[in-house]
């Protein structure tokens, strides 16, 4: 909306100038202006409108701080003041100064407020004891997908602490839920309602770190990966998900993703059932006819019917696996 208001206040200024100029009653205008004072106004006001356009087409523009448009200003100012009287020796008493000190202020000006406005709180002005510049609570913001809030597995790891961050939810990923939560079919819309609810437990998380991002009017019509990797990238975020092909999308445009997948199967069971390794029983264990011994991690191992083989290396195969808060214990038999 601010982008918006100063476009239309540029173009309105550039408009209103541009006819006073040419109505004015000064017998200095040029004979061209005089002959054509229509033609004259549509033509400046035309060209200086197509600043606009020139700064549609660069898209990355996102609203932060308000701050920017000050310092846009003020720097806007101080530009074009240098660059009159770099050519006053050239315009000084001919026709065109008066347009020339009208559209040099305007277009520096609207240039500056822009470019600051575009940065998106990455610029830093340091003047001196003040500094302006972007703080991010915790390490890089984390950007979650569709598909990481579906799952739901994040909230387990932001309620231990592994995702003590800014995580940071588009407002078009919530639209997507929300879609898929009102899906006529059964099976969509339970998943849909389950990606609700994740949010919901996110948002109530003690020293909640969840923040709904609101994408700017120019990321609208574009595909919804395409969105979520220019956020990401915009805010120095990496972007969570459970899509492979998201991942491999992310890493082509050098954009950090984590895959809960990836991450899911970093953190399983060194030893899963039918599992089979050596180890060295070291005590009897609380069962009759148990012997217990230890991986080099530490984890205890029980091997049923191996009392007797106290001191010895055997090879044990794995029947279950205990995990809880405390640790893991791993059950086992002799290997036949």
């Amino acid at each position: 909306m601010l982008l918006t208001a100063l476009r239309l206040l540029y173009i309105l200024a550039a408009s209103g100038a541009t006819a006073v100029f040419v109505n004015s009653l000064s017998t200095a205008r040029p004979d061209l202006v005089n002959a054509h004072p229509f033609l004259t106004w549509l033509f400046v006001t035309a060209l200086m409108s197509s600043l606009v356009l020139v700064d549609l087409i660069v898209r990355r523009k996102r609203i932060e701080d308000i701050s920017a448009v000050y310092f846009g200003v003020l720097v806007g100012s101080l530009l074009s003041y240098l660059l009159l009287q770099a050519l006053s020796p050239f315009v000084a008493g001919t026709s065109w100064a008066g347009l020339v000190e009208i559209v040099v202020p305007l277009a520096l000006v609207y240039f500056s407020v822009s470019f600051l406005l575009q940065t998106k709180g990455e610029f830093r002005f340091i003047i001196p004891y003040v500094e302006f510049s972007r703080e991010l609570k915790g390490g890089r913001p984390l950007v979650l997908d569709d598909s990481a809030l579906i799952d739901g597995r994040i909230v387990g790891l932001a309620e231990v602490g592994l995702a003590d961050t800014l995580l940071v939810v588009p407002d078009f990923v919530i639209n997507l839920v929300q879609s898929v939560a009102d899906s006529p079919e059964k099976t969509r819309r339970a998943r849909g309602r389950r990606g609700l609810d994740m949010l919901q437990k996110l948002r109530d998380l003690p020293g909640n770190h969840v923040r709904v991002e609101a994408t700017g009017e120019e990321l609208t019509g574009q595909a919804a990966e395409h969105r979520l990797l220019t956020l990401a990238d915009e805010l120095g975020a990496r972007v969570v998900t459970n899509d492979q092909n998201l991942a491999r999308a992310a890493s082509a445009r050098g954009v950090g993703s984590i895959n809960l997948n990836v991450v899911a199967n970093a953190l399983k069971p060194r030893h899963l059932p039918g599992d089979r390794f050596n180890i060295k029983i070291q005590k009897r264990g609380e069962a009759p006819g148990q012997g217990v011994g230890y991986l080099d991690d530490g984890t205890m191992v029980v091997c049923e019917e191996a009392a007797p083989k106290q001191g010895f290396e055997v090879q044990v195969e794995v029947t279950s696996v205990l995990q809880n808060n405390s640790g893991r214990m791993i059950f086992s038999k002799l290997a036949v």
